[in-house]
């Protein structure tokens, strides 16, 4: 039995300790915001945060999250729309929206560690998230949005 938290909830999980992250999470709690995209962590779909850092949970085992804290894209407005979620509709980021989920986790994870990033550093951290939509220019744009709009102690 695997334990660990996500989105603020205890769980408990006795699937195979192999089993990828992302398919318990999809497939076991039943949380379907994070996607499947590649299964080999290129592409970035499936990120989600464990302890606030951005993880690929398509190649992350269950085994490695014991006792670790999980926030998936269910658990970022838990109190209404995050200002990153706010700035992706304010500059229409979404197109097909598959990506979206797994974009907005890595863009929440930079601007925790990084309240006021340049273009090389929005680049670099959303490097491992692949849109096919191409709609990179505007979530720059959201990012520098999500920024300002944020409240930095």
């Amino acid at each position: 039995m695997i334990s660990f938290t996500i989105n603020g909830e205890s769980k408990s999980s006795d699937v195979d300790p192999e089993t990828p992250l992302l398919w318990v999470i999809r497939d076991h709690i039943g949380l379907q915001g994070t996607k499947f995209g590649c299964g080999m962590a290129l592409c970035g779909a499936c990120t989600v945060h464990m302890n606030g850092d951005p993880i690929r949970s398509c190649s992350v085992p269950l085994s490695a999250v014991s006792g670790q804290k999980i926030t998936t894209i269910e658990g970022l407005g838990k109190n209404g729309l995050t200002e990153v979620q706010k700035a992706w509709l304010e500059h229409g980021v979404p197109q097909c929206g598959y990506c979206q989920s797994g974009q907005i986790m890595s863009a929440t994870a930079l601007l925790a560690k990084n309240p006021n990033p340049s273009d090389d550093d929005i680049d670099t951290a959303m490097s491992g998230n692949i849109c096919r939509c191409g709609t990179y220019p505007r979530i720059r744009a959201a990012i520098h949005t999500a920024a300002k709009n944020m409240k930095h102690p």
